[in-house]
Parts: C-alpha cells; structure tokens; sequence
C-alpha cells in the first residue's frame, strides 16, 4: 500500500493567549491518501485552519507528529519548510495575499523564479489562461475584482504543480455566483494535476463535493456524524 500524502499522529497545538495556554488541537490522529479530496468542517474555533496550517507546515505541532509525502515536518527547520512548501505544495487562503506592487503575471510567477525556473513567466501566463486570466496577466490586484483575485491566487498555487493543494475558506470572500466559479476551478484543477486537496470549509454542501468529509469540533476529530459517510 502506498505511504498516504498526509499522516498526522496525536497532533496537539498549544497556544498563549491573553488568559493563559489555549488547547487548540487535542491528539489529531489521521490520514489522507494520495489524489484524495478532503473537507474539513466544524464551528467556528473548532481547529480547521489550525490544522491545515500544520499540515502545510505553516505552523508547528507542540505535540505529535505531522507527516507530508513521506517527510516529517515536526523536524524540519524553517528553511527546510520553505523549500519543502515551495516544490511540493499549494496554498489558497480566504484573503487572496496577492502582492499589490504586482502584476497578475508576476504574482503567478514569483513561485517559479524563486525556484530557479528558466521558464516561469511562460508558466504562469499558461496558468493564467487555465483560470480564464489570459487577458488580465498586466493588471495590478487593485484592478481586479475579489473573483479575478482569487483565480490570479488559485493560478499561483498551482502553477508549481504542487502534490499537495491547501485551501483555507477559498470562497469566503466572494459573493455566490464567484464562489461556485472558483470550486469548480479549484477541484477541476488539482484533479488535473493529480494533487491531494484539503479544504476549510463552512459550507456543508462544498464539502461534501470532497471524497470524504472530517469533522472537527473542540480541537477533536467529531466522530459523532460519521455515519453520514457511509449515507
């Protein structure tokens, strides 16, 4: 049997905050197959962006062990992270971290010429043409509208090919008809790709577009509805 793309054993993550440690994750064990689609779902602070932040090594387990293709982040220092983030994974988030003081082009770009890419920039407008961008690859952030941002930014994350794709509420800023336009490229495009995706999401009917849907509540695995997965 393959190694799974993500494998986390009793991941726990504490936090300082203003009334002493906060227990934000609580012994996360689980695993996701390659080429999987997973939603994560659950209340408000119940730890879903916390834990897709550890699985992109975006933050550091205090307890467990997180493990990404094979490779344990747990002990990877930052510089070992960033390059491991940057050949090997996508990351989309709720706000769109586009860099202002740049084109669509050069947003989509910048993974590849930090990766030393000879042909980033003819990448990059091939993958903005694959998000329907073609025509904007000369306009600045503030030109675009929060859609068109949010595909420049889905554009970047994949544009490395990245084995892992990472998306945090993609579509929590953009109005309905935006959001349906973005899924639709975002699981069409890391199927494409081949990618394992892991969604934050609040929206019930978005996860359940995901192979399979992982319940998080109080920092826990809920295994209160998983019933439903087999409906």
């Amino acid at each position: 049997m393959p190694d799974p793309a993500l494998s986390l054993t009793d991941v726990r993550l504490t936090l300082r905050g203003n009334a002493g440690l906060v227990d934000i994750l609580r012994g996360i064990t689980l695993e996701i197959a390659a080429g999987e689609s997973v939603g994560l779902v659950g209340p408000s602070g119940s730890g879903k962006s916390s834990l897709l932040m550890l699985m992109g090594g975006l933050e550091r387990a205090t307890g467990g062990e997180v493990r990404a293709l094979g490779q344990d982040l747990t002990r990877m220092d930052e510089d070992a992270l960033a390059r491991f983030r940057r050949d090997n994974m996508g990351v989309v988030f709720q706000s769109f971290h586009l860099i202002p003081t740049m084109t669509a082009l050069e947003n989509v770009a910048t993974p590849l010429e930090l990766a030393g890419s000879r042909d980033a920039f003819p990448r990059a407008r091939a993958q903005l043409d694959a998000v329907g961008l073609s025509q904007r690859a000369d306009h600045y952030p503030a030109q675009m509208s929060g859609g068109e941002q949010q595909r420049v930014a889905l554009a970047r994350a994949l544009v490395g090919r990245p084995r892992l794709l990472l998306a945090d509420e993609p579509t929590g800023n953009l109005d309905e008809s935006n959001g349906r336009a973005i899924v639709d490229l975002l699981f069409g495009l890391s199927e494409q790709a081949g990618a394992t995706l892991v969604l934050v999401t609040h929206d019930e009917r978005l996860a359940r577009r995901c192979d399979r849907v992982i319940r998080l509540r109080d920092g826990r695995l809920d295994d209160s509805r998983r019933a439903e997965a087999a409906e």
